[in-house]
């Protein structure tokens, strides 16, 4: 099986957002840009901002905000001939409790509207989700706002340890070893 080529972190562009439940993505890809020395910079044609690393490996943040998040995905994609099962989305996850994190293929976008602009212009939902837990605010009516505001400090902590641990499986990821990712990850240590 081929390995992650195409790593996307959702959030949303603009300094109003940065530190938001919503941009537990971009968190991620800025890890993984320090991570690898890769210098994420705008790339107009991508929609979003990118970098490239290795031979063949892209990061990107869409720059089109979260419900047009596909257009910048499925720019990149086309252009460098990446396959949708070649793709990783890293998002928040309302469903997991701040901290833990999930690797999946396929499936449906559970609400997520990042997700279903992505399912809608790959025209598959079969690609891999890094699902990053924000935890959930308890009530429905509150998850706009909610998503839209910084998590509390233990949360920050937890959802920053969770990307930490995820960016970790970075060389199992790329090389197509997803079954031994996922058991570290869904693992407690």
């Amino acid at each position: 099986m081929s390995g992650i080529k195409l790593f996307v972190g959702l959030g949303n562009p603009g300094d109003k957002y940065i530190a938001t439940r919503h941009n537990a993505g971009f968190w991620w890809i800025d890890q993984i840009a320090a991570q690898t020395n890769s210098n994420l910079a705008i790339d107009a044609k991508m929609f979003g901002i990118a970098a490239k690393y290795g031979q063949d490996k892209w990061l990107l943040k869409p720059t089109t905000f979260m419900n047009a998040s596909g257009k910048s995905i499925a720019a990149l994609a086309n252009y460098y001939k990446i396959l949708p099962a070649e793709i990783l989305v890293i998002h928040d996850e309302l469903d997991l409790p701040a901290g833990t994190v999930k690797l999946k293929f396929g499936g449906g976008h559970g609400g997520h509207n990042g997700l279903k602009d992505t399912h809608a212009a790959l025209g598959t939902a079969d690609y891999w989700r890094l699902r990053i837990g924000i935890g959930h605010p308890g009530d429905r009516n509150e998850v706009i706002n909610y998503v839209l505001k910084a998590p509390l400090k233990d949360e920050q902590t937890a959802i920053d340890d969770s990307i930490t641990k995820s960016a970790n499986q970075l060389d199992a990821l790329t090389a197509g070893d997803f079954e031994s990712a996922m058991l570290k990850l869904h693992t407690k240590s």
